[in-house]
């Protein structure tokens, strides 16, 4: 059994299990998250795509833990004109991990 589901902006395929990493949700550690933007299920009644979500499909997951991913470095630069800024970048996640599959 798995599904695809979109989280920041982002899709997934995931299954009973296992773990993700999304842009940050506003929630506590060890609290439960719905995530409600279900497009494909595949189980036992077979595939199920929605047109563009499936009514009443969800996902709960639980979240693991908060975190900023590795910097990166924002450099800009113009030649000839002395010009030039260095700006670092860590963008926050979460860690979820998903429990349940209902469709």
């Amino acid at each position: 059994m798995y599904a695809i589901v979109e989280a920041g902006g982002k899709q997934f395929k995931v299954a009973p299990g296992d773990t993700i990493y999304v842009e940050k949700v506003h929630a506590e550690v060890g609290s439960d998250v719905t995530l409600d933007k279900v497009f494909l299920v595949n189980d036992e009644k077979g595939v199920r795509v929605g047109a563009p979500t499936l009514e009443g499909a969800k996902v709960t997951a639980k979240v693991l833990a908060h975190g900023r991913g590795k910097k990166i470095v924002v450099f800009k630069y113009k030649a000839k004109k002395n010009y030039h800024k260095k700006q670092g970048h860590r963008q926050p996640f979460s860690q979820l991990q998903i429990a349940s599959i209902e469709a």
